[in-house]
């Protein structure tokens, strides 16, 4: 399960350093480290691939923040570029949060799913 940090008044929310948490960027995030899953992009190539297995375009600056971001956290990296395009591609840190990130959202979806269907009927 995602850990929790305390807020000021006593709630708990998702630790967006912890383990598979991405904090506020979790959905770009998740785009791309999943995207990067199937092996090394450019910029491009992981918005095509974003946009057709999810139906989410990410916009340039978008995209181009989370890279940032996640090359910072150690979660994928630049490659060597044979041209003005550069390659990013995964981490093992970055395979290990995207899995623990993946299993949280899992769990979340069950459980949506499990209260749908006893509450509004399955369809």
């Amino acid at each position: 399960m995602m850990a929790m940090a305390k807020r000021s008044g006593g709630d708990e929310a998702p630790d967006p350093g912890a383990r598979g948490g991405f904090g506020r960027y979790a959905g770009p995030a998740t785009l791309i480290l999943s995207s990067l899953a199937d092996g090394a992009k450019h910029g491009y190539a992981l918005t095509k691939d974003v946009e057709a297995f999810s139906g989410v375009r990410l916009a340039p600056g978008t995209l181009y923040e989370a890279l940032s971001r996640l090359e910072g956290q150690g979660l994928i990296e630049a490659l060597e570029s044979q041209d003005r395009r550069r390659p990013y591609r995964l981490t093992a840190a970055g395979a290990t949060a995207l899995r623990a990130h993946l299993d949280d959202q899992r769990r979340v979806a069950d459980v949506g799913l499990r209260r749908l269907a006893s509450n509004w009927g399955t369809s």
